[in-house]
């Protein structure tokens, strides 16, 4: 089973938009368990049915349940992130489906720090979904970015590749940008040249994933966001996580600025 964990807050089209996302994986009927998570802050007893209080942790629940999809509705208290990523831990979940992107008073999407915490803090996947996207079902096409860093290609493709019944419902776009080459006279982009795209196609064709592939130069997360327009793309896999000296995880500014301006799910990896 694909094991999803989905922590919600008090806002209700965030939790509505994780849900959907979590019933609209491939086979998530048969597939897919979610659990649906929220966290008091404060630390007080609890028991099962303080999540009936829970509005937007009902509603998501529920929505699941509409759509056939097992779900363990589950509260705790504590620090948010910590328990956020104490569960995730537990159930071993396969993908973590945060409502991470927030307005601020002039419609600038920002970052939550709950979801920067637990993104820095998890080696699994965070998926961001928001309030305002929407989502669809059917075959998953989702758009691959890429750049020379090997490791972070191969965690693109374990997720990928991961994804319930992937090589049945899932097709790729493995893509490069040259950066800023898209001034008249700019040398020829050419997928082959760059081993990292080739190499991550490849893998993705061995696990049975259709993909395509594509290059394209320019400033890197305005291209990537237009290629995900222009091929109406389900989802982006981002290899969000940097490194730093002391080994601190990082969020790279192309996958911040990529998730900030998306309007469809983007899904960080490492």
């Amino acid at each position: 089973m694909y094991r999803v964990l989905i922590p919600v807050d008090d806002d209700e089209n965030r939790a509505l938009n994780q849900a959907r996302y979590a019933a609209h994986l491939p086979d998530s009927a048969s597939d897919v368990e979610a659990t649906v998570l929220y966290v008091a802050s404060k630390r007080r007893d609890i028991d099962e049915t303080d999540f009936e209080a829970a509005g937007s942790a009902v509603a998501a629940a529920d929505y699941l349940d509409s759509r056939d999809v097992a779900v363990d509705r589950r509260i705790e208290a504590g620090g948010v992130s910590e328990t956020v990523l104490d569960v995730a831990e537990e159930l071993d979940a396969d993908e973590l489906v945060m409502g991470g992107r927030k307005r601020s008073g002039v419609a600038q999407a920002l970052l939550g720090s709950t979801v920067r915490d637990v993104f820095v803090s998890t080696e699994r996947p965070v998926t961001i979904t928001g309030a305002e996207m929407v989502v669809e079902g059917g075959a998953r096409e989702v758009l691959v970015p890429v750049d020379s860093n090997r490791e972070r290609t191969r965690h693109q493709v374990e997720y990928v590749t991961g994804l319930p019944n992937a090589a049945e419902h899932v097709t790729a776009t493995v893509l490069y940008v040259f950066p800023h080459q898209d001034y008249r006279g700019a040398p020829a982009h050419e997928f082959d040249d760059v081993e990292a795209a080739v190499e991550t196609a490849g893998s993705l064709e061995e696990a049975g994933v259709s993909v395509e592939r594509a290059t394209v130069g320019g400033e890197v997360a305005r291209k990537i966001l237009d290629t995900a327009e222009d091929r109406s793309v389900d989802s982006i896999v981002m290899g969000g996580r940097k490194r730093s000296g002391v080994q601190k995880a990082l969020l790279g500014s192309i996958a911040q600025d990529v998730m900030l301006s998306a309007d469809r799910p983007v899904t960080l990896t490492g």
